[in-house]
């Protein structure tokens, strides 16, 4: 039941792996995409394989490389416009599209290969041939790479039922382990099955208009107010797994009353429990911040090991994976504390992910195997030199005699060069020479402009102004640049070695790493976001919906979320829908507040439906499976300005 609380299942958006050939460039470019541009920022993560036959129906794949999930669609399009398709697109924000070559539509569609072609740009979409769009090898591939066993997904019995998506699923899959250089590893995917379709339909205009991601006037409210859509309101998360997540229930609200009222419940004792709310609050900030994109990584392993890769002149696949074992260390570490602030917890939820989280005893046993082998006083660092030298030296002394060698020769370079900047501070009477480190140059001096009288001395080379200070180098900087470069490639790559053994024990448990993955996201959503933004607003000024299966649609003194962020005299509205009034005429003069009462409504049904508190005294509602507006998009209340009435259905 925990993995139906992690809805939407098509939604786990924890984005990009890839955007290169190599495994190693796949895990150097990890940090950043995520399920769409809409309000994250990021670069999407999500390969999509489409396929559609003369029947009209469409079969969907969607594989996201961040979270090592895969989605399984397959649905009738009622219109010629593709409107369903359109939808997922726009969910998904693919960073690839694959496709047919050739147009399998029935007569009077134009064919998804025309589709992608029309609306995404030409390099997002790929072309493979039409034999690897093969449905029996793919289901035989889900049903390998599943976690979950095949009985529980129903591809026996629906294998037949869903040809289509099993054969977009077989191109898809096939295009990431040749395009990225990697194996998935078997029993390690999420997979789901038609799972877009177990949510709230929000169609691509409906978004845009009811500024759930983006708001629609960017251009009128400056920079300064951050809070300018839905999303961007609540998006507070800590992590990058978590931020996305929330746009992906934004984007597909749940239709489970069960899990809307379990995550319901779990937001009433947050609310309830100081104790709890601020435990988890400082808990989930001892997890560094990528944990759920690294806990996933494991999932994926290199084809072969290539000379490029294990060139010493870079190590950079090296360095990517002794970081991701310290990250993994250190999300085991802060499991401990997390227990302990769960154990007194009396929701669903929160019980739920005690039980399978803090009680597992496979989390200490997996801590306990990497701390045989990798030092207890490294951690999880950010600053380039800090982690570098953590890196260095991840594994514990003895080990390997090489490694020891390797980094008795990092130690010696790093400190000759420090030594050199305080020689080069007392010869040329520079008293604010600094020494900082990237990744990408090493060591550099930076000299303040205002230390330098005249120039610098000739034995300064590569000098670059960077506003009051001057960056340069000089060639004993750069002798041992190189010299300590090569000491820590050559220390990267013996842990490498280390850690093989441990890697592949790793990968025998990598259930539990993306079980872990999710339900940190899951919470981050649900304390970070949801139960900070009510916190954070007066009280009860922010209720519990209620929900019936046949019951009237009733709202007391609903506020628009966003608006009345930005108008302290925003006036509150009421609805009520039954069976005998089920529909409501608004009409009023222009700057009425037609346009904010329907966006009002829509933002409301929408919270509710993630399971989030609603912005009014009371609300009682049925469970919504679409929403269509048609609203003027030139309206802007922020600055008095309106076109048509709206209308929304």
């Amino acid at each position: 039941f925990l993995g139906r609380l992690l809805l939407p299942a098509s939604a786990h958006t924890r984005t990009r792996i890839a955007r290169s050939r190599s495994s190693a460039e796949m895990e150097g470019d990890a940090a950043g995409a995520g399920a769409g541009d809409g309000g994250g920022g990021d670069r999407s993560s999500f390969v999509i394989g489409l396929i559609e036959n003369r029947a009209k129906e469409v079969g969907v794949a969607a594989f996201d490389l961040r979270s090592a999930s895969l989605h399984l669609s397959q649905y009738i399009e009622t219109s010629c416009s593709y409107h369903n398709t359109k939808t997922l697109l726009h969910f998904y924000d693919p960073m690839v599209v694959i496709v047919p070559p050739n147009k399998t539509a029935a007569d009077g569609m134009v064919g998804v290969s025309e589709l992608v072609g029309k609306h995404l740009p030409a390099n997002k979409k790929i072309t493979m041939a039409r034999g690897c769009f093969d449905d029996t090898k793919g289901a035989v591939m889900v049903k390998n790479l599943s976690a979950r066993d095949p009985s529980a997904l129903g591809l026996d019995t629906y294998c037949k039922q869903y040809y289509l998506c099993l054969a977009a699923a077989s191109a898809t899959i096939k295009w990431i382990e040749s395009e990225k250089g990697i194996i998935i590893t078997n029993h390690s995917l999420s997979v789901t099955f038609n799972g877009s379709f177990d949510h709230m339909n929000i169609d691509s205009t409906s978004v845009q208009t009811l500024e759930i991601i983006d708001p629609l006037h960017t251009e009128l409210w400056g920079t300064s107010n951050k809070k300018k859509s839905l999303f961007q309101m609540l998006k507070t998360t800590k992590t990058t797994g978590g931020t996305r997540l929330l746009r992906a229930n934004l984007l597909q609200p749940l239709k489970d009353i069960q899990t809307i009222n379990t995550r319901l419940d779990c937001l009433d004792e947050l609310m309830s429990n100081e104790e709890l709310f601020f435990g988890l609050t400082q808990g989930l900030r001892k997890f560094p911040k990528e944990s759920d994109k690294v806990l996933c990584h494991f999932c994926f392993k290199p084809k072969m090991v290539t000379d490029e890769v294990l060139k010493p002149a870079s190590g950079r696949k090296s360095r990517m994976l002794i970081s991701d074992i310290i990250v993994l260390k250190t999300a085991l570490d802060a499991i401990p504390f997390l227990s302990k602030v769960l154990k007194g917890a009396k929701s669903f939820l929160l019980c739920n992910i005690y039980q399978t989280i803090c009680e597992n005893s496979k989390y200490a046993s997996m801590r306990k195997r990497i701390g045989d082998v990798v030092d207890e006083d490294v951690v999880h660092s950010r600053a380039p030199f800090v982690s570098c030298t953590q890196q260095c030296f991840a594994i514990k002394a003895g080990i390997d005699g090489l490694l020891d060698v390797a980094r008795r020769s990092f130690c010696d370079t790093s400190e000759a060069i420090h030594n050199l900047a305080n020689k080069y501070r007392e010869d040329f009477k520079l008293p604010n020479l600094k020494i900082p480190y990237n990744n990408r140059l090493g060591f550099y001096f930076i000299v303040p402009q205002k230390d330098i009288t005249e120039r610098l001395p000739n034995k300064f080379i590569q000098v670059v102004r960077h506003g009051k200070n001057v960056h340069c180098s000089s060639l004993e900087l750069a002798s041992l640049n190189v010299r300590n470069k090569s000491a820590a490639a050559e220390c990267f790559l013996r842990t490498e070695l280390c850690l093989e053994g441990l890697i592949n024990e790793i990968r025998e448990d990598i259930g539990i790493l993306t079980l872990l993955a999710e339900v940190l996201c899951l919470l981050d959503m649900l304390v970070n976001s949801f139960a900070f933004t009510i916190s954070t607003k007066p009280v009860d000024r922010y209720t519990r919906p209620e929900f019936t299966d046949d019951g009237p649609m009733a709202i007391n003194a609903g506020r628009h979320p966003i608006l009345e962020s930005l108008h302290n005299n925003f006036v509150p509205n009421n609805l009520f829908l039954s069976e005998a009034s089920n529909m409501v005429l608004v009409m009023g003069p222009n700057m009425s507040g037609k346009s904010t009462y329907l966006q009002q409504i829509c933002l409301i049904v929408i919270l509710a439906q993630i399971g989030c508190y609603v912005p009014a005294q009371f609300a009682s509602l049925r469970v919504v499976d679409r929403i269509f507006t048609r609203i003027g998009t030139g309206d802007n209340v922020e600055n008095n300005s309106s076109t048509e009435p709206g209308c929304c259905g």
